[in-house]
């Protein structure tokens, strides 16, 4: 009995261990998101604070009086239970700008008027504003890059349909060869594909500035594809490789003995069980597209891509943290929406789902 009870106190300890050990990776890996999605929605003010708040407050108590310069006027600090005084000034224009980009709350200048007129019965006057979460994402999309975010956006996702493109119909040949044909030195060709992702990009993005601007392609979404493709083609090849392997030729075979040609029975067949692979490799793609930046920075002079506005907005924001952090959660939205479109082919390949 009691060997009995050591042995469960033992498998007791041993999964309450287990757990603590899944749980400490999840709060490593969930931490630094909780923090950079908190300071994107923080105002200006906010994040410059210490300590940090944690969350983002939705609403900014103000204190409005007569100062030395004009009205004075002061923000609630809930760390410190105290209202701090921010302007002071008899610019009105002045004080709703700050309202509106350092404190992410907006008053018009007839609504601060409205505020004033009740100093003469009441000093001071304290009020409330509702704060604008989305500040920081407006104020990046609208002036990050000069205006160009939006451009940058699209062009960004251009490049990367045309990289998915260029590196499925090109890599997905070479892995249905590679799986289904028997060639003298097929396994040195195979294995010599990956030497390419041996080497990082900026020593391929170099040599390809003169060779693109030869092609007419330099700063266009067709020569930085290419460049992308280049590593994606190399990944393309060994998964979908792999993913033919895994289909029976036999399945072709009876196709073809049913009337279908070669081509038919690869359509019919063979594409759409190997979706799963495909959609992996279209996933690695897009994300290597996406978030390339080095390669994107020689490349591209008057036509960046999102990933160098944001770069640029890191580097240029000087003061404006919660406005790169903004930049960020823009950037990984599109990354983020693709992988759960294509969620289900992935969990295809993974077993989840029965094809």
């Amino acid at each position: 009995m009691k060997k009995k009870k050591t042995v469960n106190l033992f498998k007791l300890a041993k999964t309450t261990t287990f757990y603590i050990f899944i749980s400490g990776i999840a709060i490593a890996f969930l931490l630094p998101v909780f923090f950079i999605v908190s300071l994107s929605f923080l105002s200006v003010r906010e994040a410059y604070q210490y300590p940090l708040p944690l969350l983002p407050s939705l609403k900014t108590k103000f204190e409005l009086t007569h100062g030395e310069h004009g009205y004075l006027l002061s923000v609630y600090d809930n760390y410190e239970d105290e209202y701090k005084s921010v302007q002071d000034t008899s610019d009105l224009e002045k004080l709703s700008e700050y309202m509106k980009y350092q404190l992410a709350t907006h008053m018009t200048v007839e609504e601060i008027e409205q505020e004033i007129a009740k100093l003469d019965t009441q000093d001071p006057v304290y009020f409330s504003q509702n704060k604008n979460l989305l500040s920081n994402y407006q104020t990046f999309l609208r002036v990050a890059g000069t205006g160009q975010a939006i451009p940058a956006l699209l062009r960004s996702l251009q490049i990367c349909a045309l990289t998915i493109l260029i590196s499925l119909s090109i890599g997905g040949m070479a892995g249905y060869a590679f799986a289904r044909y028997i060639f003298k030195g097929r396994n040195a060709l195979k294995f010599s594909v990956l030497f390419v992702r041996m080497f990082p990009g900026v020593a391929i993005a170099l040599p390809m500035v003169i060779i693109l601007a030869n092609m007419g392609f330099y700063d266009q979404p067709i020569g930085l594809s290419l460049v992308y493709s280049v590593g994606s083609i190399a990944l393309t090849v060994w998964i979908t490789a792999s993913i033919f392997m895994g289909i029976p030729e036999s399945l072709e075979e009876a196709a073809q003995v049913f009337g279908a040609t070669k081509l038919q029975a690869f359509l019919r067949i063979t594409l759409p069980l190997a979706f799963p692979g495909l959609a992996a490799a279209a996933m690695y793609a897009f994300l290597g597209a996406w978030n390339e930046t080095v390669s994107a920075i020689i490349l591209t002079t008057f036509n960046p891509t999102f990933s160098v506005i944001v770069y640029q907005t890191v580097l240029g924001a000087v003061g404006q943290v919660n406005l790169a952090a903004a930049g960020g959660m823009v950037m990984a939205l599109p990354a983020v929406i693709f992988t759960f479109f294509i969620r289900k082919y992935i969990n295809q390949m993974w077993g989840g789902v029965t094809v």
